[in-house]
């Protein structure tokens, strides 16, 4: 495989976080009935949102990338747990995809919006038990301690509304992307 698509599969990551709050911006300068502390960011793909095809489309585009970032974990594995990992992150793309096709207020859409998170989070628990058994204790810990630890707050704290708790889970998954994604561009 080449250096460039090597290069863009390590990226693929980067440019998945920064498309996602791209359409989350764009979707609320069009909707600005809403509030980050009444309402869920998938209310910007309901049914009572103005174009709601932006949240919507935005979120299956940026699952491409995502997929395409699993594509880069899986080629950096060192071992099955660690190629494990990235077909949570793989199976999390499709999630958010259907984020997007079940759409708020849809019968399926609680179940697939949670998902999303629950994979990303089973993700960096087992990429962080693969990096241990590789003798990366700094990327080891690194991933199974913000995958142990960061649902407790999501499930203990009274947050306001949906979209500050996913404001959180999103913070959480774009700062193990920028740490995985320099990892893999260094090596």
């Amino acid at each position: 495989m080449g250096v460039r698509v090597r290069t863009f599969l390590a990226l693929a990551g980067i440019i998945a976080a920064v498309l996602a709050w791209v359409v989350i911006i764009i979707s609320i300068s069009v909707n600005p009935w809403f509030k980050i502390t009444k309402n869920a960011f998938s209310d910007l793909g309901g049914p009572h949102a103005v174009d709601p095809w932006i949240y919507n489309y935005g979120l299956i585009i940026t699952s491409v990338f995502v997929d395409l970032y699993s594509i880069n974990l899986l080629i950096n594995s060192r071992n099955k747990v660690e190629s494990f990992a990235s077909a949570f992150v793989l199976i999390a793309g499709l999630f958010l995809a259907l984020i997007g096709i079940y759409h708020a207020g849809t019968r399926p859409h609680v179940f697939v919006s949670t998902w999303f998170f629950v994979q990303m989070d089973m993700a960096l628990i087992t990429w962080g038990i693969g990096s241990l058994m590789a003798g990366d204790r700094r990327t080891g810990l690194f991933s199974l301690i913000l995958g142990v630890l960061s649902p407790i707050p999501a499930i203990l704290i009274p947050w306001p509304s949906a979209a500050m708790e996913e404001t959180y889970g999103i913070l959480i998954i774009d700062v193990w992307v920028i740490v995985m994604t320099y990892k893999s561009l260094i090596r």
